[in-house]
């Protein structure tokens, strides 16, 4: 504890409100000059300033997006405080961890909602797949931490909106190269074009890669683009679409044993059976906004999305073949009036997402798909949920009340022609999620603040998979599974000091969060026979700390220091626990949850050098300290701690016509030997996916400008 340090920056971009204003807002700015004065719209579903509001919010910009290798989700947001993040088979399946939100997650993302420029990425159960996200166009990343599931479905972790980078000042084209170590290569190109009506942009990259352990080859083509077209200086039309064909195959996670021995190879029967997915999918969404009445008193948004999934995953179970149809509207209206003569917002709308498809399954012959189905079935799954938030200036410019709640309903169906004839099985759930908080400015830079509010996170549709150990193992889905519930509670300090007088430590921005959760019947994941199913806990408290700073000691130089201090515990958790030789009843009360490191530490600094008019230089140290957690909720094992570093130079060139950026990195320099991911409850002891070992990347991009 003694490593506490007041917290990170946090700042945000841009809000625009005509042509003008989206280029000015997209000039290159000075971080730490403009943190706590910019804008975010996650938080609150409508423009506010981060200072304002009682979250604490971090953003990555763009800035710091320009150098560096953008192969997972992690390479953006690993330096995000508070945030824990584990990449299985080293680029897939990322699990984004905030405040034990998420850790449950052994494909995909649980608990944190994923947006790309304001469409979910999230699915109506909501889970989440990064792979649709261009992460080398991004124009930034806003983070909002804590629970959020007032405002948002399935979201007591947070919300995390990708934000593309196509409010650019002039027409470009540009040609983005990576390459590095272990078979690595990205190509691609962006296109931006503009004029005073119109604004379009279009990305398209290939991936390749080795992988570093055996079995784990992947490839991936991406595309995205968005129009935007201005009808007034009010109103504007934004269609936004991509299209992913990917593929990747996994080694499957080790025992401590195979682990020690050689953490690079393969599961032998990941390697026998082929284990593997191949993913095609594709979306297209349509954005209206206008506003009316006096300038930002009144603003609508509609969005509309249509998608369609194809997904092949090769197991030690079947040959599966799935398709998946979605589509989904989103409602915003938010009004800017006065209430007894104080300033007053109010934001409140509606979100729809539905999401259906066949599965057909066949017997996997060494990777390859057997001639009858095993099964067949349909599954679907609903959510609508209606949100209200309303934020009250209670003390001029001093301190501000917000009060929020959502109604949620989800529906889950299955069903299955093939093996029992036609039997259908449902599970509907519905949840009230009010929340209230409060900002108290001390200074008009600084402020605290706390909230507290419900949560109900409804578990995933693939964690509804029934299994021998549940009520009744003859349902389709599980009959025992209910909503992980959670009252949580927040108090915070944020803010940022300047001496403009002063050489030394000019500028300091910080944030600093101490939270307390109860959640009750927790969603836990364990394995049988390398398949993962799910069952609730009975209650957890989660009491942690969130701590950073962010400032310029000296002239040129940036310093970062993010600290995070957890400690959930199990507070009483009676299970039945399926092994090899049989089954048991298992008390964990009092157990650390797995998969949550005590404490994380994250270092960087960063040396800005401007050469000329037209050429500068960055050089960067970054670090982290993990240090050893659980594997399983018995905690009869541990995964090491472990400290990696990372380094990279990079050289920009950019004048009127040309642009160049060039850089070389190496990340864990050090080459430890770590667990990247933890595969929680496994069956026969495989918890472990190996970490990437020393690797060294490069990139350049050359651009035109006309």
């Amino acid at each position: 504890m003694k490593l506490l340090l007041p917290l990170l920056l946090t700042l945000l971009l841009l809000s625009s409100h005509g042509i003008l204003a989206q280029e000015e807002k997209h000039e290159d700015t000075d971080t730490l000059e403009y943190g706590m004065d910019e804008v975010t719209v996650v938080g609150t579903r409508t423009k506010e300033k981060i200072i304002d509001i009682p979250y604490s919010v971090f953003s990555v910009e763009k800035k710091e997006l320009k150098f560096g290798k953008k192969v997972s989700a992690k390479d953006v947001l690993a330096d995000v405080p508070g945030m824990f993040l584990q990449n299985r088979y080293g680029n897939q399946d990322l699990r984004i961890s905030i405040r034990g939100f998420g850790t449950r997650s052994n494909t995909g993302i649980r608990g944190v909602r994923i947006l790309q420029d304001g469409i979910p990425e999230s699915e109506p159960d909501g889970e989440t797949v990064l792979d649709a996200i261009d992460l080398t166009s991004l124009g930034g990343v806003e983070v909002v931490k804590g629970n959020l599931s007032s405002v948002y479905a399935n979201a007591p972790g947070g919300v995390i909106n990708f934000k593309t980078d196509y409010l650019f000042p002039e027409d470009y084209v540009t040609s983005s190269n990576q390459f590095g170590k272990f078979g690595f290569h990205q190509n691609g190109f962006k296109v931006g074009l503009k004029n005073n009506y119109n604004r379009f942009f279009l990305s398209y990259y290939y991936r390749n890669l080795e992988g570093y352990r055996r079995h784990s080859e992947e490839y991936q083509h991406l595309v995205n683009s968005i129009y935007e077209g201005y009808l007034g200086t009010r109103s504007s039309i934004t269609i936004l679409g991509n299209y992913v064909d990917g593929f990747s195959r996994q080694p499957g996670s080790l025992t401590k044993k195979e682990f020690d021995a050689d953490p690079f190879q393969a599961n032998q029967l990941a390697e026998s059976l082929d284990f593997r997915r191949i993913t095609k999918k594709g979306r297209v969404a349509v954005k209206y906004r206008t506003g009316f009445g006096a300038p930002d008193e009144n603003e609508v948004e509609i969005t509309g999305y249509v998608g369609v999934k194809e997904l092949t995953k090769v197991d030690n179970e079947f040959y599966s073949l799935s398709t998946r149809y979605s589509l989904g509207a989103l409602i915003r209206y938010a009004n800017r009036g006065k209430i007894f003569n104080r300033e007053n917002i109010i934001t409140g709308g509606m979100d729809y997402a539905y999401q259906s498809g066949p599965v057909n399954q066949f017997e996997n012959i060494a990777g390859n798909r057997g001639i009858s189905v095993e099964r067949s079935f349909d599954d679907g799954v609903s959510n609508i949920g209606f949100y209200f938030l309303n934020h009250l200036n209670l003390i001029e410019k001093q301190l501000d009340l917000f009060v929020s709640s959502r109604y949620d309903l989800s529906s889950y169906q299955r069903d299955i022609y093939i093996p029992y004839g036609s039997k259908d099985s449902s599970r509907v759930f519905n949840g009230f999620t009010p929340k209230i908080g409060l900002n108290f400015k001390l200074f008009p830079d600084i402020a605290l603040y706390t909230s507290y509010g419900l949560s109900y996170d409804f578990p995933a549709l693939s964690e509804l998979e029934n299994n021998s150990l549940s009520s009744n193992p003859s349902y389709t889905l599980n009959p025992d599974i209910d909503p992980q519930k959670s009252n949580n509670f927040e108090l915070g300090i944020k803010g940022s000091i300047r001496n403009r007088s002063s050489e030394i430590m000019e500028k300091i921005f910080f944030d600093l969060t101490f939270f307390y959760y109860k959640v009750f019947d927790e969603i836990i994941p364990f394995i049988i026979n390398q398949k993962t199913f799910f069952r609730n806990a009975a209650k957890t408290t989660r009491v942690g700390l969130e701590t950073g700073i962010k400032t310029e000691p000296f002239e040129h130089v940036e310093m970062t220091v993010n600290y995070t201090y957890t400690n959930f515990k199990y507070d009483s958790y009676t299970t039945i626990i399926s092994s090899p030789i049989g089954t048991t009843t298992e008390d964990y009360a009092g157990n650390y949850e797995p998969s949550v490191p005590k404490h994380i530490l994250n270092f960087i600094l960063n040396y800005e050098l401007e050469m000329s008019e037209d050429f500068s230089a960055l050089f960067l140290w970054d670090c982290d300290y993990i240090s050893k957690m659980y594997v399983n909720d018995a905690n009869s094992e541990q995964s090491a701690g472990y400290f990696y570093g990372n380094v990279m130079a990079g050289l920009s060139f950019s004048n009127e016509y040309f642009g160049t950026v060039f850089y070389l990195g190496a990340g864990n320099i050090f080459d430890k030997r770590y667990a990247g991911f933890i595969n929680i409850n496994d069956f026969y002891g495989r918890y472990y996916d190996t970490g990437e070992p020393r690797n060294i990347y490069g990139g350049l991009n050359l651009s035109y400008k006309f």
